[in-house]
């Protein structure tokens, strides 16, 4: 079942995606199940992509459909769990990707974290000014882009300024993000899928 409905979605069958979703909801299946497996989907239209199969606009479509399909689920995944941290999340300044940082927050919601998702292309200052705001004990930065990579660095190195870096922990993820960029950038930890994500922060926060 798990692999019909990712691949149903690598193959952007959109009917038969929606179709599904609504099916295993209707028999009370838990909406974390489901998106996990929506979100191999999008693993596997990463290596389409990847191996130029799949092209932007196939990109874009599959983006459609898993944001469709999630949307699907109302509240259950945002009630599935209480909420047991915080996190302001956000593609840095100059990358407007925003795939795997919806998919991030999609799976950190389902797993109790509170996300405040800034957007794409978030300046650094917007940063500053959520995590003195909202007082997160996580700040996530994506991008896709290598030349974005500056200023991932960059907003590290204002959190660390202004002394917001203190207490909480900065995580890193996107496309070509490793623990190579992780060192880069000065960051606490590199995710390399939003799974790993909800895991990590889980860990640190003490939470099975």
């Amino acid at each position: 079942m798990a692999e019909h409905l990712s691949r149903l979605l690598a193959d952007l069958q959109e009917d038969q995606v929606i179709e599904t979703v609504k099916e295993r909801l209707a028999t009370g299946e838990p909406a974390i199940g489901i998106i996990d497996e929506l979100q191999k989907g999008m693993e596997l239209v990463g290596q389409k992509y990847q191996a130029q199969e799949y092209y932007l606009s196939e990109l874009i479509m599959s983006a459609d459909i898993f944001k469709t399909a999630t949307a699907l689920m109302g509240d259950a995944f945002k009630a599935s769990n209480d909420k047991i941290g915080k996190i302001v999340l956000g593609t840095v300044y100059e990358d407007i990707h925003d795939i795997g940082k919806d998919i991030v927050a999609i799976v950190l919601s389902c797993n109790g974290i509170e996300v405040i998702d800034l957007g794409v292309s978030v300046p650094i200052e917007s940063f500053v000014e959520a995590v003195r705001q909202h007082k997160p004990e996580f700040v996530g930065l994506s991008c896709l882009l290598t030349t974005a990579y500056d200023n991932m660095k960059a907003t590290v190195a204002a959190l660390d300024a202004s002394g917001l870096h203190e207490g909480r922990k900065i995580l890193i993820g996107g496309g070509p993000v490793d623990e190579t960029t992780r060192d880069y950038v000065n960051a606490d930890a590199f995710c390399k899928n939003a799974q790993e994500a909800a895991d990590m922060v889980k860990k640190i926060l003490g939470v099975k």
